[in-house]
């Protein structure tokens, strides 16, 4: 007789009481199993009432789509796992080490993957207290630029000369940070001599910012004298811009001022030293 033959009569053996023990399963945990399904069915419908509330909230937010639907998918599938442990229980599944043997994984993914989870947790965090939006301009450990994106992993910093900077979200959370919002304020300076008509110059310097097209009228330019030097008076020029427009903003005021103060003969000193010779050589 053959091996062959051999494995065939066993395995014909064994299949008719393999299949006892299935029905006489299903016969004496019937009502547990119809309980399971029943639980798993409302498991899911909860999942998904649960979702649609959470995702209405989230939109009405205004959080980024992509965030919201992950979050979504996490309640949903914390909300089915728990639904699903439950009703492994009245299957007559022993549910504490299947949970006992979750956890000691869970902790082993933690430890692993520390960096990755920090990213996440400091991610979470930045959505949900938003110390920080999109457009805004935030400084933080002497990095700086406007937010052009907050991930759940890293956030994205645009600087002036569009280069980009990719922040780790666990170095943004718990550091100080510097939000100037989606307006900063130029300071810029000018100097003019000790003869000129003070009223004259400030009031042509108030022109050049109420008509430049970048200056914000609120809040209010400010505009005075910043310094009285050797040999001229240092004017401070102080007005609020648009995140976006903050460098050709100054580049057009300082061309408006020098301008301006040509044609109305303001003058603009270069530096002097008076020498006062004693004992002069016969």
């Amino acid at each position: 007789m053959t091996d062959t033959t051999l494995a065939k009569k066993a395995a014909a053996a064994t299949s008719p009481e393999l299949t006892e023990k299935v029905i006489f399963y299903f016969v004496d945990h019937g009502m547990q199993i119809l309980t399971a399904i029943i639980l798993m069915g409302i498991g899911v419908f909860i999942a998904r009432w649960a979702g649609n509330l959470i995702h209405r909230w989230l939109k009405s937010r205004a959080y980024d789509e992509p965030v919201t639907n992950l979050i979504v998918k996490v309640v949903k599938l914390l909300i089915i796992a728990l639904i699903g442990v439950m009703a492994l229980g009245q299957m007559g599944v022993q549910v504490t080490p299947l949970i006992a043997g979750i956890g000691v994984a869970g902790v082993g993914v933690s430890l692993a993957m520390q960096g990755i989870l920090g990213n996440l947790v400091a991610g979470l965090t930045i959505i949900f207290a938003k110390p920080f939006a999109i457009g805004e301009y935030i400084e933080l450990l002497g990095i700086y630029g406007q937010v052009t994106d907050i991930a759940l992993f890293s956030t994205t910093l645009l600087h002036a000369d569009n280069s980009r900077v990719i922040v780790p979200n666990r170095k943004i959370v718990g550091e100080i940070l510097h939000n100037y919002g989606t307006i900063r304020q130029l300071d810029l300076k000018a100097t003019v001599g000790y003869g000129v008509d003070l009223d004259l110059a400030l009031s042509t310097v108030h022109d050049i910012l109420r008509n430049s097209p970048y200056v914000l009228p609120e809040p209010a330019p400010v505009v005075g004298i910043a310094a009285l030097n050797d040999s001229s008076i240092g004017l401070a020029i102080k007005p609020w811009v648009k995140v976006e427009d903050f460098i050709p903003a100054q580049a057009a005021i300082y061309q408006a001022v020098i301008e301006r103060f040509r044609d109305r003969q303001i003058e603009i000193p270069f530096p002097r030293r008076d020498v006062h010779i004693l004992n002069p050589a016969p």
